[in-house]
């Protein structure tokens, strides 16, 4: 059998020439029916485009980089990552695109990993697990490199990025722990540099304002998304405030490592303590007794960071585009004692853009 051509997936999947080729590049333009066509016409022949020609015509890699900027053990230790990545990997699959991924944690390894990214080597960027206000996503967006930010974005960066509704999942766990009695509710959050884990908080202070309850700084500590840290908070909760009989805790190894430190004490859950995780991951079906979890679509989320940046990088519009996808509350045995409630929904997907301010040469 020969080399296939363009043209014969073209006549195969009866559209243009061009429709074929803007399937081939991953062009987010193309009708989902014309994509399919293409997709299987270019499976049935074995059509493989020429990347390296068109890379000397396009200025393309056909590579996009995810930048995680986590130690390696947190990152293979937590379920989030991982379904993430699994996302991700299909958005690019899907579009004939290569993942690179690219891993951080010393000063010296965000120096390098900086170099890489601006380089040329990439067709765009994905940034996820970001920590205070790093200046990576404003300083590619100034080189003109395609980035979306997996999360909330620093303050200040004109970059797009898609995120999960934290403050919406926050509430509604607060919520369920109200409706069941519980009067001491206690929260286990994430680092205090990082934009989710300070929205999660803000969900839980808003819940018990609005259920009419002073927030108690004596029921907050710091976990750090670990099973480790999720422990050894808890332990310091129970030492501080005894009479705790609700846990929110922001991530599900957080919860999984307070549970370990509730029997510890002696404490049953649910009936003494309530606990509600955060995530919705394989974690929450691991536990004794299974946990309450707000469930955020990850996976959905890395197929969105996909498309997301791929529309940025086929339209260099200079508009900012913020994608917040839906949570739900999961109640199971580890928050209800009874009957298990109907699961909460934080509301639907929000979707809002900001145009960015002109460049200079732009005024």
């Amino acid at each position: 059998m020969g080399i296939r051509t363009l043209e014969e997936v073209a006549r195969a999947a009866g559209v243009s020439r061009a429709t074929a080729s803007r399937v081939v590049n991953g062009s987010p333009t193309v009708g989902q029916a014309a994509r399919q066509a293409v997709n299987r016409a270019v499976d049935e022949l074995g059509y493989v485009p020429n990347r390296a020609a068109r890379s000397l015509v396009t200025r393309r890699n056909d590579s996009i980089g995810v930048v995680i900027a986590e130690p390696t053990g947190r990152i293979f230790a937590d379920p989030f990552f991982a379904e993430v990545l699994r996302g991700i990997g299909a958005g690019l699959a899907a579009r004939h695109l290569q993942l690179v991924l690219v891993l951080c944690q010393t000063p010296e390894e965000e120096r390098r990993a900086e170099r890489y990214l601006t380089g040329g080597h990439l067709d765009g960027v994905i940034l996820i697990s970001l920590h205070g206000e790093d200046p990576l996503p404003e300083h590619l967006r100034s080189l003109g490199i395609p980035a979306v930010v997996g999360g909330a974005p620093p303050r200040g960066a004109g970059v797009t990025s898609v995120d999960n509704d934290n403050r919406g999942g926050a509430i509604a766990a607060v919520n369920h722990l109200i409706a069941q009695g519980r009067s001491a509710i206690a929260t286990i959050t994430g680092p205090p540099d990082m934009p989710a884990s300070v929205t999660r908080r803000l969900g839980y202070l808003e819940a018990l304002r609005a259920a009419g309850r002073t927030p108690d700084p004596a029921l907050e500590e710091v976990g750090w998304f670990t099973r480790e840290g999720g422990e050894e908070a808890m332990q310091i909760l129970l030492e501080r405030r005894p009479d705790i009989d609700g846990v929110f805790a922001a991530s599900d190894l957080m919860a999984a490592g307070a549970l370990s430190s509730l029997y510890a004490r002696g404490r049953r859950v649910p009936q003494d303590v309530a606990i509600v995780g955060f995530d919705d991951s394989i974690v929450a079906l691991s536990t004794h007794p299974p946990l309450s979890s707000v469930r955020q679509s990850m996976e959905e989320m890395g197929r969105e960071l996909v498309n997301v940046l791929l529309q940025s990088a086929a339209s260099p519009d200079g508009v900012v585009r913020h994608v917040v996808l839906e949570t739900q509350l999961v109640v199971r045995e580890s928050s209800a004692v009874g009957p298990v409630q109907r699961n909460g929904r934080s509301g639907g997907p929000i979707s809002f853009q900001a145009k960015l301010p002109k460049a200079v040469g732009e005024l």
